[in-house]
């Protein structure tokens, strides 16, 4: 029995390394495995500004796949925190009747809830900024060569 408040968590936690999946899917599930790939570039693009600086533009790319990777992931932990019982037993638990325990939502189902809400939205919102500050210094320092 796959239970829903478990799976919240494990999203928002291990979501990008794709643990909700092989908890709900198995071993078999190729989202599962593509999963760190984007959080394994990611942080690849940390350690690049880390080693060459801000004015990295490779880093520019693979900042932003870590950030929406881990916002994906909280409004996954989102979706399956709101969803209801009889959809949950449903889908994950399909032998089960559809009022079985691990579908319910609980308060620590709801807590995953609006801690992904809120982590996730700071995490979606900091990687867009990233992204067009980048962009818009760039564009601003080509704008000075091409003047001089």
């Amino acid at each position: 029995m796959k239970n829903k408040t478990l799976a919240t968590w494990l999203t928002f936690f291990g979501g990008p390394l794709g643990l909700h999946r092989f908890y709900l899917r198995g071993f078999g599930d190729l989202w599962g495995w593509l999963l760190p790939l984007p959080t394994a570039l990611g942080l690849y693009g940390i350690d690049r500004v880390m080693q060459y600086g801000q004015d990295d533009q490779m880093s520019w790319w693979l900042i932003p796949l870590l950030g929406f990777n881990i916002a994906a992931c909280g409004l996954n932990a989102i979706v399956y925190g709101l969803m209801s019982r009889e959809k949950w037993n449903s889908l994950y638990n399909p032998g089960a009747a559809p009022d079985a325990l691990p579908g319910r939502t609980t308060w620590f189902t709801i807590a995953g809830v609006a801690v992904a809400l809120l982590v996730g939205t700071a995490i979606l919102m900091s990687s867009i900024v990233f992204s067009f500050q980048r962009y818009f210094e760039y564009q601003i320092q080509e704008a000075l060569k091409v003047s001089q």
